[in-house]
């Protein structure tokens, strides 16, 4: 309706020119509009609607008669365009059917969160030998990061990675500190590293330094008074929604957050306190899912949650959340911010209702690192194993009821870290030999290992290093100007038969020289002679019969020096030895008169 309105004013405006232009006294304003019948128009319109309708109720009268039930010519009513031939329509009820049969297994996966698991493929990544201690991927899933107490940071890009399955960057970004924690941010452009130094560091995506926080002074009783942290760090973690703060957790009993466009002085200060008022040490923190709260586990066995906009008193407390005097290694809020799961240093799993603060929901023991499924209907957490006792599992616990719902095997060595990543749907697993596994479902799991097991391993090819550069001339003279390369494999090819090209090089000398080949030595000719001829010590037994040996036959025969000074040189002549010299000589020296 808005086209046929706009087409009428067209006209309208084009009749008023002509009238304009014939009183101005000329013929018009140039090409004139075309225009259009809009009576004879919607005629046809509506002629074409009736035929079109007539078509389509005779198709649905012989459609019904040939059917054999009302609900047939029912669902074909539905369809668009021709009618189905008979053959698929049999086929098109069949995968109705199907359909149907699809949803109800698809709701009775939503109601079994355990199908949802992605455990059918695994991949192994080869970190090194010692504990994996730290994991972090990405928010878009497309590299993984994993640390250890060999001091090295891996990379793992899962897209350019084959099945050769390597890293692309191994870096030690502290030294000769073990890594602790690792986390990309919520945009995934930084990286924090928290490693047994005082000092935090981030880097960027590919491993180069972007931040380090500054060390406090130790000599500074009252912590909230120094820059940073003045003892090893235990943990630390980025704010869920604010890209550039993070936050660190240390011996020197504080927890600290950071900015990172700030790294000469901390944000904030949090000092946990026992129950008489004392300092003690937070072992693991984290923020709460929106980012209000700041929650700690301490080592006198206390959790301790804060508001994060005050840093004084505590907003939760729970005083015997574990054993006095253990390690709460790990902390973990829910996604909907309503229930905290806590892992202690007696090896007990316990989950929390923050809302009733006073005593765990739900305990279980025997178990390591923790972290909820992206449904927030399942809690993942590892078992530890001794040497040589079995084999280390994940074991799924239905967070409402706190049953054991289904384990995975994982290697012969405890799980340490774990990590559900909820866009990926792949679970990421660092074990104490060394391992880091990544558990995926071709159906259920997107991209991440997917992308790398499909690529076959690239071929080393031996021969790339016999070819030479080619050195593009286009100036040249002829005679010097090189003949182009036509094909790199012929002349790898080529190459490969030459002798001269394909020889292995020599290995250095070591020792006295063979073959021709003189022993290493330093590159001047001086360096040369005092190797070579001065320190020859191989004819130095009696070296005044090694220079006599030849006077005989130079007094005898001369040839070089002496025929030249025949005429001129002297006859030597030679003192004669006294009697009185003879008993200067007999005389102890203590007697001999001092010059």
């Amino acid at each position: 309706m808005n086209n046929v309105l706009s087409v009428i004013a067209a006209s309208d405006k084009m009749s008023d020119d002509g009238e304009m232009a014939s009183v101005m006294g000329f013929s018009g304003f140039g090409k004139k509009a075309r225009t259009f019948d809009l009576e004879a128009i919607f005629e046809q319109t509506r002629r074409t609607a009736i035929e079109r309708s007539q078509l389509v109720l005779g198709k649905k009268e012989s459609g019904g008669s040939s059917s054999d039930s009302g609900s047939d010519s029912d669902s074909d009513s539905e369809l668009i365009g021709p009618p189905l031939p008979p053959q698929h329509t049999s086929q098109a009820h069949s995968d109705d059917d199907d359909e149907d049969d699809e949803g109800e297994a698809q709701d009775d996966d939503d109601d079994n969160p355990v199908k949802k698991i992605p455990d059918s493929h695994e991949i192994t990544l080869q970190h090194g030998t010692k504990i994996v201690s730290a994991l972090a991927l990405d928010p878009s899933g497309a590299r993984l990061v994993t640390g250890g107490l060999d001091y090295d940071v891996r990379f793992w890009d899962f897209a350019g990675m084959d099945q050769a399955l390597q890293a692309f960057r191994s870096i030690q970004p502290c030294e000769c500190h073990q890594i602790t924690s690792l986390q990309y941010s919520i945009t995934g452009d930084v990286i924090l590293v928290v490693s047994g130094n005082a000092q935090a560091k981030v880097l960027d995506r590919d491993g180069f330094n972007v931040m380090e926080c500054v060390k406090g002074d130790q000599y500074i009783v009252d912590m909230a008074k120094t820059k940073g942290h003045t003892a090893m760090l235990n943990s630390g973690c980025w704010h869920p929604k604010m890209k550039e703060e993070f936050m660190t957790c240390s011996n020197d009993g504080t927890v600290r957050t950071w900015d990172l466009t700030s790294e000469k002085k901390h944000k904030s200060v949090f000092k946990p306190r026992s129950f008489q008022g004392k300092k003690v040490v937070p072992t693991s923190c984290t923020y709460s899912r929106d980012g209000k709260l700041i929650a700690a586990g301490c080592q006198d066995g206390t959790i301790q949650i804060w508001d994060r906009n005050l840093s004084v008193h505590t907003k939760f407390h729970c005083r015997q959340a574990h054993v006095p005097g253990s390690d709460t290694s790990c902390l973990s809020f829910s996604y909907d911010g309503r229930t905290l799961a806590s892992r202690g240093g007696d090896d007990t799993l316990k989950m929390w209702d923050i809302r009733n603060f006073k005593k765990p929901v739900n305990v279980a023991t025997g178990l390591t690192d923790c972290c909820f499924s992206p449904d927030d209907r399942l809690l993942l957490t590892g078992t530890s194993v001794k040497k040589d006792g079995g084999n280390g599992k994940l074991v799924f616990f239905d967070r409402v009821s706190f049953q054991k719902v289904y384990e995975i095997e994982v290697t012969n060595a405890s799980v340490v870290r774990c990590l559900w990543h909820p866009k990926l749907n792949q679970i990421m697993v660092g074990t104490s030999n060394g391992l880091a596994k990544v558990y995926y479902d071709p159906v259920k799991s997107h991209r991440g290992a997917k992308l790398c097991v499909v690529k076959s391993q690239r071929k080393e090819r031996q021969a790339e290093t016999l070819t030479q550069d080619y050195i593009i001339t286009p100036h040249a003279l002829p005679m010097f100007r090189e003949a182009r390369q036509r094909s790199t494999r012929k002349q790898l090819e080529k190459d490969r038969l030459d002798p001269r090209k394909s020889h292995k090089p020599e290995p250095p000398v070591s020792g006295p020289g063979r073959g021709g080949r003189v022993a290493a030595h330093g590159g001047t000719l001086s360096s040369f002679i005092v190797k070579n001829i001065a320190l020859d010590k191989t004819d130095d037994s009696n070296p005044r019969q090694a220079i006599l040996r030849h006077a005989k036959e130079a007094s005898d025969n001369p040839y070089w020096v002496a025929p030249a000074y025949t005429q001129t040189q002297p006859v030597p002549m030679f003192a004669e030895e006294s009697e009185s010299d003879e008993e200067a000589e007999k005389e102890p020296e203590w007697k001999k008169r001092k010059i």
